[in-house]
């Protein structure tokens, strides 16, 4: 019988209450991508010299906060709805930039001014490599969201060899692409906001044919 206790152990917890009719998770995906795409674009302000080199540490508290720890909990949400695209990626971009945050505060000064550039390139030639089969996933996604791992793609790349080969206008290309993935991401995300506010398609996606 519901709410019976048995002598001898403790009583059972109550059942969690029925989700209301028609009720639905919001969609965790736009915060995802606007924390992406707000701290990507910041430091690939920089990255591409359009602003002063001593600006980094503006890039430290969204690394931290809304690129980290927002789009980390966007990753769980999708978990939770079911969407394993969506929770690898964004979990692993959060822990991108968390990881970010870490390498600059404390991380970088155990570098070495020779090996830094070997070390950085490493780590970014390895989210280049993330990233690239997670484009092929994202071509059963929607074209805006394929478009913002395109690029992401070669913005990893160009910044990796940047820092590999201390090459300074490779890593400012790095910056210019940088800035197109951020704006990509913004679309993608205002995109899903909009429509869901509206009801209605206002931003296409464009959504890509499944298998």
């Amino acid at each position: 019988m519901e709410g019976s206790v048995t002598p001898g152990a403790a009583p059972a917890p109550p059942a969690p209450p029925a989700p209301k009719a028609g009720w639905s998770p919001a969609n965790p995906a736009p915060l995802g991508l606007a924390g992406f795409a707000m701290t990507t674009f910041v430091l690939s302000m920089i990255t591409a010299n359009w602003t002063s080199q001593t600006d980094v540490p503006v890039v430290l508290g969204l690394a931290l906060a809304y690129g980290g720890l927002a789009q980390l909990l966007a990753g769980m949400w999708e978990f939770r709805a079911g969407n394993t695209f969506g929770a690898v990626a964004f979990s692993s971009y959060g822990a991108f930039w968390i990881s970010y945050f870490v390498l600059v505060t404390f991380d970088a000064k155990l570098l070495g001014a020779a090996q830094a550039g070997h070390a950085v390139g490493l780590y970014l030639w390895a989210w280049a490599i993330f990233t690239g089969f997670m484009t092929i996933a994202a071509l059963r996604t929607n074209a805006a969201v394929l478009l913002v791992f395109v690029l992401l793609t070669i913005t990893f790349a160009l910044l990796g060899a940047g820092n590999d080969g201390a090459s300074m206008g490779t890593l400012h290309w790095g910056g210019y692409i940088g800035v197109a993935t951020a704006i990509a991401a913004w679309y993608a995300a205002a995109a899903q906001v909009i429509n869901s506010t509206f009801g209605r398609t206002v931003l296409p996606l464009y959504p890509l044919t499944k298998s």
